[in-house]
């Protein structure tokens, strides 16, 4: 079992920055691979970027690549996705999740979910 913890959420400018945190409890934390969703409103819920357990593979959206870039520390069992460049489109709840079946982008794929946190950027 695995609970996750997302923080950092917050309305920004656009072109600004933020660091969005995910702690995870449970000593396995690195035995997942881990993934950021997000999920405007009104829409469905959109893969942004995964990363593997020892954080040597990592796989973005298109249209974040080159912006966000996604990181772990198994020491702290926390994953953190570093958002640059942001754009008003990148409004939404952004999710952490986990998952025992390796850097992927499919949703489906992951077993555990946090409850999110509110990212607005202002245009």
């Amino acid at each position: 079992q695995v609970q996750l913890v997302e923080s950092g959420g917050r309305l920004v400018q656009a072109g600004g920055s933020l660091r969005l945190s995910c702690a995870a409890s449970g000593r396995t934390f690195s035995s997942y691979a881990m993934g950021w969703f997000r999920q405007a409103s009104g829409k469905e819920r959109e893969f942004v970027a995964t990363i593997n357990w020892s954080g040597g593979i990592t796989y973005y959206a298109g249209s974040v690549k080159g912006r966000f870039t996604i990181s772990r520390d198994n020491a702290k069992n926390t994953v953190y996705l570093q958002m640059n460049s942001l754009k008003a489109e990148d409004t939404a709840v952004y999710y952490c999740a986990a998952g025992i079946n390796g850097a992927t982008m499919e949703r489906g794929s992951f077993d555990y979910w946090g409850q999110g946190t509110q990212v607005t950027v202002s245009s």
